[in-house]
């Protein structure tokens, strides 16, 4: 059975099939988790990623883990928040989905995400907290390929929006 754990940790130790890079659309690397992603992996990540030519917000890429414990990155570029009225809690959702698509299409079972679009973006932690847990709720009842999601939050206040996000919705 799959299953959605909400933990706290640093996603670039984590030894599981992908990790999910909160990425901007270029995928050459920024700050926050996305520089934390390209530093641990090493120069042969930024190199692939210039071989994708970006990505839209709202959709994934997949590239190797390389010096990561991971054996796959999954890039998605979340939305900037700008009050709510631009289609950013649905382009927050279809993050999570593209990602689950492309682990599916990958044969990961194991997938780690960290809480995109709520730090530099802005996106509010209680909307996307409910956004991300619902949408891997959803997807994990139709795939069971996926053996277990986790949401790794670098911080005590992410994880217990999660941890309540995740209550409310089970």
């Amino acid at each position: 059975m799959a299953r959605l754990e909400i933990i706290l940790g640093d996603i670039t130790r984590q030894d599981v099939d992908a990790i999910v890079n909160a990425a901007n659309c270029s995928l050459l690397g920024g700050g926050g988790v996305d520089g934390a992603i390209h530093r641990a992996a090493g120069p042969e990540l930024l190199a692939e990623c210039r071989r994708l030519h970006g990505c839209e917000t709202g959709k994934a890429k997949i590239t190797g883990g390389y010096r990561l414990p991971a054996r796959h990155v999954i890039h998605t570029p979340g939305p900037v928040w700008h009050g709510g009225g631009y289609g950013e809690e649905e382009l927050l959702r279809s993050c999570y989905r593209s990602c689950l698509e492309l682990a599916s299409e990958n044969g990961c079972e194991t997938v780690d995400f960290p809480s995109i679009s709520t730090g530099v973006y802005r996106f509010p932690l209680d909307k996307a907290s409910r956004i991300a847990v619902g949408t891997i709720l959803d997807y994990l009842e139709e795939h069971p390929e996926i053996r277990r999601v986790r949401m790794v939050c670098f911080d005590e206040r992410t994880k217990a929006w999660y941890d309540r996000a995740l209550e409310e919705l089970t």
